[in-house]
């Protein structure tokens, strides 16, 4: 897999490519809105850097690493908000 949702750094925006998780963790994550083409800004980092929270389609959502690690994305590009 290439770039991670994981791996994208504080205050810094990506777009989903591709959800690699399966079931019911990958129906929860299209739910809130994480779907291939959306945007995501890392907004926080928790002090041992898991979890991390997202800024999605209007939301803030909280992921653990494990189910970030699933998420392929390309980085760069403006903010939701912008």
């Amino acid at each position: 897999m290439g770039n991670t949702l994981e791996g994208i750094d504080l205050g810094r925006t990506a777009q989903v490519r591709k959800i690699e998780t399966r079931g019911a963790m990958r129906a929860r994550l299209m739910d809130i809105g994480l779907t291939r083409g959306a945007r995501v800004t890392c907004l926080y980092a928790a002090p041992s850097g898991d979890p991390r929270a997202y800024w999605i389609r209007g939301a803030v959502i909280a992921l653990r690493g494990v189910d970030a690690e699933t998420i392929e994305v390309t980085e760069g590009g403006e903010r939701e908000w912008d």
